[in-house]
């Protein structure tokens, strides 16, 4: 007679089977986690128009045709932050921030500013890149240098209807303006960079995309 015992599987054998559903499990969730959270990363910064499918691109063309759009500019670069040579004042902007500011009206100058309003905060800086963008002067306004959490609706009241409205401005503005707006992680604007939302007329908001100022050069507009 054969005892019992002597069928059953040595110790832990067993459990083999069991352990490597379980490691299986966790790997799977691990990769949906990784999956998930790469998606997130990559939306958490407004699209890249110039990079933008042609749909994305007709939709930005079309709201500014319409004087839906507001641009929040960041200004050029800083003379007391860079080795670059300065146009004049430590808190202006550099020789190379007066090109690119140069670049980036020249930019909008194609898309069309014959129904666009241009405001700039105070700061020499940011005046500066109003002036190298247009070639004049932009009025400057206090609130485009504090913002805050009221910086939204500062920009509807300001929005005329059938008007685009170009505001000069600060890295921290731009930032606080995008956790307003659903892009809490969004990366650092750069010099030179523009954000385009569109507010419709009923003051709801849109974030179409940003522009670099490099990216200028290669998209094909034709001045209107």
């Amino acid at each position: 007679m054969i005892n019992s015992s002597m069928r059953k599987s040595p110790s832990g054998l067993g459990k083999t089977p069991r352990l490597f559903r379980v490691l299986l499990a966790i790997v799977g969730a691990l990769m949906v986690i990784a999956l998930v959270t790469g998606f997130v990363w990559s939306q958490r910064s407004p699209i890249s128009l110039a990079n933008a499918d042609p749909e994305v691109r007709a939709q930005w063309l079309q709201s500014w045709e319409a004087g839906e759009v507001v641009v929040l500019v960041r200004h050029a670069e800083r003379c007391d932050r860079s080795s670059n040579p300065c146009l004049g004042p430590a808190d202006g902007i550099t020789r190379a921030g007066s090109d690119a500011a140069a670049a980036v009206g020249q930019g909008l100058v194609r898309l069309g500013m014959t129904q666009a309003d241009v405001l700039s905060s105070p700061l020499t800086r940011t005046a500066q890149t109003a002036h190298y963008m247009f070639g004049s002067d932009a009025q400057t306004q206090e609130w485009l240098a504090t913002c805050g959490s009221t910086w939204r609706n500062d920009i509807v009241a300001h929005k005329r209807a059938h008007r685009n409205l170009v505001l000069v401005t600060h890295s921290g503005c731009i930032g606080d303006f995008e956790a307003l707006n659903g892009f809490k992680n969004a990366a650092k604007s750069e010099y030179g960079s523009s954000l385009f939302v569109r507010i419709d007329n009923k003051g709801q908001l849109q974030v179409l995309g940003i522009m670099n100022a490099e990216d200028w050069r290669s998209l094909p507009f034709e001045k209107r």
